[in-house]
């Protein structure tokens, strides 16, 4: 959802990923009699991997034509509503599994128990929005059950950061925003993620555990895609910000509701139902692309 007026001052956001090497002279060739006719500001965010055109007002660019024209190239196209400062964006509000980290770790979970291809069908399509989320997460627990629960440990030790995640993270932080990570998987992984990528606070599901092992069951209340939604606009009030002021960004159904209600939601190598109703979508590039679209330069990152 975009909370300022789509009449107003907007940008054209071109981003692929870090060391491709796509977006040149030519590419903008392509671009550029694709745009209303109206004063532009352009620049170069990072050499051959973003660039902006600034419009203070006017009409607004066919986000779909461009895409088209630039089909068959690893090349995010999105546009973005708001001045320079109101693009900088004071809270973040991030999903974990398959967008901060790349793992989904009950899928993880479950391959020590022989279980990975039956559970990964049903996490994904309770991502894809099929199956509900508070029934899909208590079926997969459920067959977890009697697994020792060292193996929490071991999933933990190969859980691999997205590209891009924690500059992030350490950007928006260095720029006054706070950054949350929520999510539908166990607090035993956010606690973790959230203290080694510097996130302010963090929330998930509570995994019970009896006599050392996996007890099959969730903590009650299960936290699916309205406690998403609720953290967004708990944290918004607790820091007197607008709804322009926030960012959310995630990949499956159950964060939906936080994206549409943040000033930029963005679907991140999202599922197709979130990518179609998202104001903005990174396919082919990592989280660093989320700085982009916030209009930061590649030299005001912050280095982890």
């Amino acid at each position: 959802m975009n909370h300022l007026s789509t009449h107003g001052p907007h940008a054209l956001v071109l981003t692929s990923p870090p060391g491709a090497g796509v977006l040149d002279d030519a590419t903008l060739d392509i671009v550029r009699p694709l745009m209303p006719a109206a004063t532009s500001e352009e620049r170069w965010l990072s050499d051959g991997e973003a660039w902006e055109a600034v419009s203070p007002s006017g009409p607004i660019p066919q986000k779909d034509r461009l895409t088209a024209a630039l089909a068959g190239r690893p090349i995010d196209v999105n546009i973005v509503f708001g001045d320079r400062a109101s693009r900088r964006k004071k809270l973040l509000v991030a999903d974990m599994e398959s967008t901060i980290i790349h793992q989904e770790c009950l899928d993880e979970l479950a391959g020590y128990a022989g279980l990975r291809d039956r559970i990964s069908d049903i996490t994904g399509r309770a991502m894809r929005g099929e199956l509900d989320f508070e029934a899909a997460i208590k079926e997969r627990v459920a067959l977890l059950a009697g697994l020792d629960a060292s193996l929490l440990d071991k999933v933990y030790a190969d859980v691999t950061v997205m590209p891009g995640a924690a500059e992030l993270a350490a950007t928006m932080r260095e720029n006054g925003a706070a950054c949350a990570l929520v999510s539908g998987g166990f607090t035993y992984f956010t606690e973790r993620i959230a203290h080694r990528l510097g996130f302010d606070t963090q929330q998930a599901n509570r995994l019970n555990i009896s006599a050392g092992k996996i007890a099959g069951t969730v903590a009650e209340p299960i936290l699916g895609r309205e406690a998403k939604l609720a953290a967004l606009q708990r944290l918004a009030e607790r820091f007197a910000l607008e709804p322009h002021q926030t960012l959310a960004v995630g990949d499956g159904a159950n964060d939906l509701a936080m994206i549409g209600a943040a000033g930029l939601g963005v679907a991140f190598r999202a599922k197709p139902i979130v990518a179609a109703q998202a104001g903005a979508s990174i396919v082919h590039g990592d989280l660093s692309a989320l700085l982009y679209l916030q209009g930061y330069r590649r030299d005001e990152f912050v280095r982890t």
